[in-house]
């Protein structure tokens, strides 16, 4: 198993509970295929640097995760199409 950094941004203006479904879903999927969360920090809404798709802000979310690369590959196809997600950075520590 290898590691990782996950930060997410969000769109700023989800509603809390489908924030929290979203994020849940991503855990939940890790951690059905074997994988593991060993550190969440949820940054809260920030300015982004530039605009992306519009936006201004964004909510910020960091992970560190444990998992095997084939469940990575499958975690990295989600976040490409989640619509709520800005953007994603997914990184091997």
């Amino acid at each position: 198993m290898n590691s990782y950094y996950l930060t997410l941004v969000l769109k700023p203006d989800l509603d809390e509970k489908v924030r929290k479904e979203l994020l849940d879903g991503l855990i939940k999927k890790l951690t059905i295929d074997n994988g593991k969360l060993t550190k969440e920090d949820l940054w809260g809404v920030r300015d982004l640097a530039y605009p992306i798709k519009k936006q201004t802000k964004g909510f910020y979310a960091h992970f560190e995760i444990e998992a095997d690369p084939k469940i990575i590959k499958g975690l990295d196809k989600i976040l490409k199409v989640e619509e709520d997600i800005i953007r994603y950075l997914l990184v091997r520590i």
